[in-house]
């Protein structure tokens, strides 16, 4: 039939999917293979992972860009394990006392593994010096010396007062001691003289008692200051015994201490202002009452018990059980998990806290290694990244109150000293973050000048191929699982090249490709199987999309009910099946749509009714100016044409976007010209530029599948199929009843280069080349096209003079 004529040969079946033999793997059964090692098929990161992790400047922190799925989060772990495994382990750190701040807490650096100890040594120091100073203060000796200094001070006193009575006897007066000071009494004929009796004497007799007290009062104002003086002697005597006592004890207990830590200058610092501040407080350590050094201290240390707190070691990161560098994977990078936190504690109704109560954060726990970061959730987490950027940018991390960068809360709290930082961050996060950070965030570009990016695809050659198996099988052994046989990894390779749309290619979503092997394994556990085969894995894959296609089986119920109106057998004029891909969470699904197209006389140029209604997207939109650019391009070069022509999406009702259906409008469209009607058993997909070649589109496997099921649903009849860009072929990794159906000459693939080889598939008419008078063949498409516009173009009126047509300005010509 002239209707059947086709010049585009139809793919074979072997062309159409990636099919891999078993017994080219080269093993029988993944048991057989080692383990894994390394990172499959990303070579590119791989390489920026090394160039990133070996380099030690500043600013050369990593991101790890790559589509959920792909194995990034597990790959980089297993990779810095490895770099990490042979280093040194970095060393600890810890907090103590300032003892002329305590609210600036001093950093201290120790090797690795020693920062436990020294917190340990420290307590039981103080202890001991407890204990000791308790004893000593107690001892027959230190009483004996203690009475001894008291008694000279005392006869001392004595003398002096003796001294001052004497003079006061001699000068007519006597002394009486009250608590207040001396009390001076005249004393005439050896009786002491009562006030009312003063008061009788004579004139003459009072002044000349009033001149010898002034001289008595001279003498007790000086006689109290040797006393004040010689009390102050005694303190300082007692003080000296007691420092002496003190240093004695605390020379023995210290001294080993610093023995420990000689080669720690910083601790050798400490423990010096700890056996200073020691001796300044010995009355708390004799149990005599509280500190007796000032200082500020934050509020609520009052008892005995929290006072010796301040002699403690807070040990922040201790590194001794570890084996290596620090890998640190922080899945909530909140503020306070991040740089650290300082708790609190309710103290008669006030919230008091001090050194040991500083916690330390994910940047001090990854101090000297690795830390890997979620990029979204920190983002999502307030000040944390600007946390971050800070201790990056000045290398040391700084623990404050997250209220104080509010400003809106200004209270006296602690501020740690900061403690330098030297890790490697490696932000793990998807391509369109790092876009937004890098065009965004002027200091993201300082701060992370190394880009990883994973592909979620790969060569297929035979050592990527290898892989596969090497991956199933180190999965099975980790996870306890069957192991697959050759049939079984055959078919994952095959998914993995369905999965990227590509027979040269095979998909690097290994999480996806993990949990098809953990359901074939439940499969294979039912059947009672001790190894997975292909047919579990093809029942694994048959059932997760089973699980998620029922919007997919409603639309195929209505279009066996012939509620959505397509035809899949005949020929019609300005009509073609379209197709679209649907996406619906973890699946997408195709399904064809009926296209048509109108004509008739008038300027109304291309109209799209799918713009008109607001439902065409901006792409959708582009492929159909681009039809009346082919228009101009191939009818409108001697003469300009009117035209008013319409195009639209039948019982479609959301929006349509995509230039995947351009070269369909135009195929309905050239038929409405021409009046050679178009075969209903073909389904039609492809975008065109303006000189008519038929260029590559995305989603084809769903689009061809999605035809063929409603052809079955139909009725196959073998006249039906798909016209695909020829750029499409490689794409092609349809499923085996499709293939079966090519096979068996019931379904046909129509690759197509131009516009020319389509509507040949489609019409069975030959296109048409133009001839050197710019007519084209008699008896073509083409041909019956011109004609039709330029009868069109006649009966619609030539355009003012000077003025262009609108069918030209609407891309018709």
């Amino acid at each position: 039939m002239k209707g059947e004529r086709t010049l585009v040969e139809s793919a074979s079946a072997d062309s159409l999917c990636a099919h891999c033999d078993p017994q080219d793997l080269g093993f029988k059964y993944t048991d057989e293979l080692g383990p894994l090692k390394g990172i499959i098929g990303q070579d590119r990161a791989v390489k920026a992972l090394h160039f990133g992790l070996d380099i030690r400047n500043k600013g050369f922190n990593l991101y790890v860009a790559g589509e959920p799925g792909t194995g990034k989060n597990t790959a980089v772990m297993s990779f810095l394990d490895e770099l990490a495994r042979p280093k040194d382990p970095p060393p600890d750190w810890c907090y103590v006392n300032n003892f002329r701040d305590s609210y600036s807490p001093r950093a201290l650096k120790l090797p690795s593994g020693r920062a436990a100890g020294f917190a340990r040594e420290m307590k039981e120091f103080v202890e001991a010096v407890r204990q000791e100073i308790k004893v000593v203060f107690e001892s027959e000796e230190y009483t004996k010396r203690r009475s001894q200094t008291l008694e000279t001070i005392s006869e001392q006193k004595g003398r002096l007062l003796a001294s001052l009575n004497e003079k006061a006897e001699q000068e007519g007066f006597v002394l009486q001691t009250t608590p207040v000071g001396f009390y001076i009494i005249p004393v005439i004929d050896g009786q002491p003289v009562k006030e009312a009796k003063y008061h009788e004497l004579p004139e003459e007799t009072k002044q000349a008692i009033t001149a010898r007290r002034e001289q008595v009062e001279s003498e007790i104002d000086a006689t109290l200051h040797q006393l004040q003086a010689l009390e102050r002697s005694a303190r300082e005597r007692m003080e000296g015994l007691d420092r002496e006592v003190a240093k004695y004890v605390l020379g023995n207990l210290i001294s080993q201490l610093k023995n420990n830590y000689q080669d720690l200058v910083d601790v050798q610092h400490h423990l010096e202002e700890v056996r200073t501040d020691i001796l300044d407080n010995l009355t708390v350590f004799k149990g005599e009452g509280q500190r007796a050094g000032g200082g500020d201290a934050p509020p609520g240390q009052t008892s005995t018990e929290e006072y010796y707190r301040k002699y403690s070691v807070n040990v922040l990161v201790d590194n001794g059980e570890r084996h290596g560098a620090p890998v640190v994977f922080e899945e909530s990078p909140l503020y306070n998990r991040l740089v650290g936190r300082i708790e609190r504690e309710a103290r008669f109704g006030a919230l008091v806290t001090d050194f040991t109560m500083i916690r330390p954060g994910s940047l001090h726990w990854a101090n000297g290694g690795y830390l890997v970061l979620p990029v979204h959730e920190l983002l999502s987490s307030p000040f944390a990244w600007e946390s971050l950027k800070r201790a990056l940018r000045d290398e040391k991390v700084t623990i404050d109150e997250p209220t104080d960068r509010l400003g809106i809360l200004s209270t006296k709290s602690m501020q740690p000293e900061p403690i330098p930082l030297d890790t490697k961050v490696i932000l793990m996060g998807d391509p369109g973050l790092y876009q937004m950070l890098y065009a965004l965030d002027a200091e993201f570009q300082e701060l992370f000048k190394v880009k990883v990016e994973f592909d979620t695809r790969m060569d297929r050659n035979p050592e990527n191929i290898r892989s596969y198996g090497l991956f199933v099988a180190t999965l099975c052994r980790k996870e306890n699982l069957r192991h697959l046989d050759a049939t079984a990894v055959a078919r994952m390779i095959e998914h993995g090249s369905r999965l990227t749309a590509d027979q040269e290619k095979l998909s690097t979503r290994f999480a996806d490709l993990a949990d098809i092997v953990r359901e074939a394994n439940y499969y294979a556990g039912i059947d009672g199987e001790a190894y997975i085969s292909g047919k579990h894995i093809t029942e694994a894959i048959r059932q997760r999309l089973y699980r998620s296609n029922l919007p997919q089986e409603r639309l195929a119920g209505l279009t066996r009910e012939e509620t959505l109106l397509i035809d899949v057998d005949g020929v019609k004029v300005g009509e073609v099946n379209g197709l679209s891909v649907f996406s619906l969470g973890e699946m997408s699904f195709g399904r064809p749509t009926r296209i048509t197209a109108t004509v008739g006389c008038g300027r109304g140029g291309l109209i799209d009714i799918e713009r008109e209604a607001k439902l065409g997207g901006r792409f959708h939109t582009k492929g159909v100016m681009i039809l009346g650019g082919y228009l101009a391009n191939r009818f409108a070069q001697e003469e300009a044409i009117n035209i008013s022509a319409r195009l639209v999406f039948e019982q479609s009702y959301s929006e349509v976007d995509g230039d995947s259906a351009s070269s369909a409008e135009l195929y309905a469209l050239l038929s409405a010209l021409s009046g050679f009607g178009i075969r209903q058993g073909l389904a039609v997909t492809g975008s065109v530029n303006q000189k008519g070649d038929v260029q590559a589109i995305g989603g084809v496997n769903e689009k061809v599948e999605g035809f063929f099921d409603t052809c079955k649903i139909k009725g196959l009849t073998g006249r039906q199929g798909v016209v695909i860009p020829w750029s499409n072929q490689r794409h092609l990794v349809l499923k085996d009843e499709v293939v079966e159906a090519v096979r068996e000459g019931m379904f046909h693939i129509y690759p197509v280069r131009t516009v020319d080889e389509g509507i040949e598939v489609l019409t069975g008419v030959p296109a048409g080349r133009m001839l050197e008078d710019a007519r084209f063949e008699a008896g073509s498409v083409n041909a019956a096209v011109a004609a039709r516009l330029e009868l069109l173009t006649e009966r619609s009126g030539a355009a003012p003079e000077g003025v262009p047509a609108r069918g030209c300005g609407q891309g018709c010509g």
